[in-house]
Parts: structure tokens; sequence; C-alpha cells
């Protein structure tokens, strides 16, 4: 029998909360019979949503939270006084073990605090990095650190390459991924400072599938599959890789539409060109995971439709299946065991 996924989902965070996000949970359960999701947040405007739906009643239940942590809100501050806020509400189900995850769309802020605070650490990881996948040339890349720590250390950053490498054999697949760290050059003796303390030390880890410096413009090439830096370098990457792509995606279409010549090329051209911008889509990848905590904590986009939500708590389900905490925690267990016969 399968085992099922039981996912909190946070109804009321978002632009688009919460119909988006139900509509989301919908499509899901539609998808995986596997998965039971828990909408949590205002009753009353959650049901309001369900009932445009046919769906399996035991794979989606509601939980009433009183209050919403809105997205300027200071982060401590909104966990540690909103204890009935839809965030941190499905947070206390992951640690009370109720829920295997937390999905939101919510305050990246907020997300980060309480997937701290009230999750909480594996034991031996130093620091939780956000990992979203980015599109590129050969596939997928795993881009880690992204959000979460933007003054990390070297030691971080190694932990971040073998949690890194961990996610992508497990979820994705590919056997060995190689890992690369994101510099100004290729040379070794390039970069700041904490590049140049993390470069030999990521050299020297025999469990990783080390390829050295990757400059920006190697990443949409996918020339690693995990491509390591600390937070503030990351979310950069990120936003730009967004923002170029939908700039890009823009103008394509409007130059396509510029002619009667253009429009009927277009015609001919669009069944593949959708298929090519489709790989190209960030929501086909699902959200950023917080890696290394005692439960799966998922950050999607603030703007994201119900499609990422869904592909989202699809990936929830892998992420179990695959047991990837379980991988960390030996991972990391096994570094320590070895720091201490040293």
């Amino acid at each position: 029998m399968t085992e099922i996924t039981n996912i909190a989902l946070d109804a009321m965070g978002g632009d688009n909360a919460p119909g988006e996000i139900v509509k989301g949970a919908v499509e899901a359960v539609e998808k995986e019979p596997s998965m039971k999701v828990f909408l949590i947040g205002v009753q009353e405007a959650i049901e309001k949503e369900l009932i445009k739906y046919q769906y399996s009643k035991s794979q989606i239940e509601v939980v009433h939270a009183s209050e919403v942590i809105e997205t300027a809100e200071p982060p401590v501050n909104a966990i540690r006084k909103k204890k009935d806020s839809s965030m941190v509400v499905g947070m206390k189900m992951v640690k009370s073990a109720k829920a295997d995850a937390f999905v939101s769309a919510g305050s990246s802020g907020a997300i980060l605090v309480g997937g701290q605070v009230i999750v909480g650490r594996i034991k031996g990881v130093e620091r939780p990095p956000l990992a979203p996948l980015i599109p590129t040339e050969k596939g997928v890349t795993l881009l880690i650190d992204c959000g979460a720590n933007v003054d990390a250390r070297a030691s971080h950053l190694v932990q971040f390459a073998k949690m890194g490498s961990i996610y992508m054999e497990n979820v994705l697949g590919i056997q060995n991924p190689k890992v690369g760290i994101v510099n100004i050059g290729a040379e070794e003796d390039k970069g700041n400072a904490l590049v140049k303390e993390t470069f030999p030390l990521l050299k020297e880890e025999k469990g990783l599938n080390f390829i050295g410096s990757v400059e920006a413009r190697e990443i949409p090439h996918g020339q690693a599959d995990v491509v390591v830096c600390e937070a503030f370098a990351g979310n950069i990457i990120l936003k730009l890789y967004e923002g170029v792509g939908a700039v890009l995606v823009s103008k394509i279409k409007e130059g396509m539409m510029g002619s009667l010549r253009s429009k009927l090329g277009a015609l001919l051209v669009k069944p593949a060109l959708k298929q090519t911008l489709k790989q190209f889509d960030a929501s086909e990848y699902g959200g950023a995971p917080l890696l290394g905590l005692n439960g799966l904590v998922v950050k999607t986009h603030g703007s994201s439709k119900s499609k990422e939500v869904c592909n989202t708590l699809l990936q929830c389900v892998t992420f179990k299946q695959q047991k990837i905490n379980e991988k960390i925690k030996e991972c990391i267990q096994t570094d320590e065991r070895s720091a201490d016969h040293n």
C-alpha cells in the first residue's frame, strides 16, 4: 500500500491567495492519489473557493487559522506574536509530525524564521539554505543558497554542496551530480575571501564531484548540476534569471505579432516554441525547499498561480518518497563522526 504524504499548505500566503492556492491543491490531488492536503487559513475564505471544484473529499481538509502574516511584517515578531497564523499553524503540524511538509507562497523572511525556530534544524546542520531548481540548456540546476544566508561562512557552503548533491541525486536521479561554486573567473585564485576559503574545502571533499568555479554566464548552459553560493549572490542570480526570461518571452511574442508575415511564421513555429519556452518556465519546477530542517518546508513564488502550487505539492511527495531528510541526516552525522575521530 502506498504511504500517504500529508502536506500543510498555507492557503493565505502569496499575491493570489486563497484562490490560486486552493485551485493548485485541487489540481495536485487529482494527479496524486497518495497525497493529502491540509488547507490552512480562514475557513470561510477557503471553503468559498473549494465549492467551485469537484475533488476527493478525503484528500483535502481545511484547518482554520484566524491570523495571516503579511509580507511587510517583521518576520521574527510575526512568527512570535501571530500564533494562530496559517504559517505558524502549518509549521507546527510539521514539527508534531501531523504533516510531512509545509508549503507557502507567503513572506520569505517569516518562512525562514519559522522553519528554523518552529520546525528546527537537523542536528549538525549549521544553516538551512533555500534551493530552487532553475532551467538550463541541459535540464535543470539547483541554485543553493538563493535567499536564506547572506553572511554565510565557508563551512556553510560546504554543507550546502553536500545537501544539494543529495537532493539532485535522489529527487532528479542525477548520478554523481557536478558541483560548482559561483565565481568571477575560472581560475582557483579568483574570487572574494569567502570563495577563496571555500574552494579548497570543496576540492578536498571526497564525496563531492566538485568541478571548480562556475561563472554566471555558464549557469544557463548547465555547466554544473549544483551551483553553490551565499544567498546575496544567489538571490541576484535568481531574480536576474527570472527577469531576463520574462523580457525575452515578451519580446519574442511582440516580434511575432509585428507583421502579417511574422504572424504566419508564428503559426508554423508556435508548437515547437511553446514546448521550448515551457522548459524555461520556473513554475514547472515547483518551489524552493529549505534544506536541512527536521521536516520539509518549501517556499514558492509570491506570485504563484495554481500550476506552481500544484507542482510544489507533487515535489513534496517525491521528497518524502526518496527520504531526502533521512539522507541529509545520515550525511551530516557521518561528517560529525569522522570529525570526532580526527
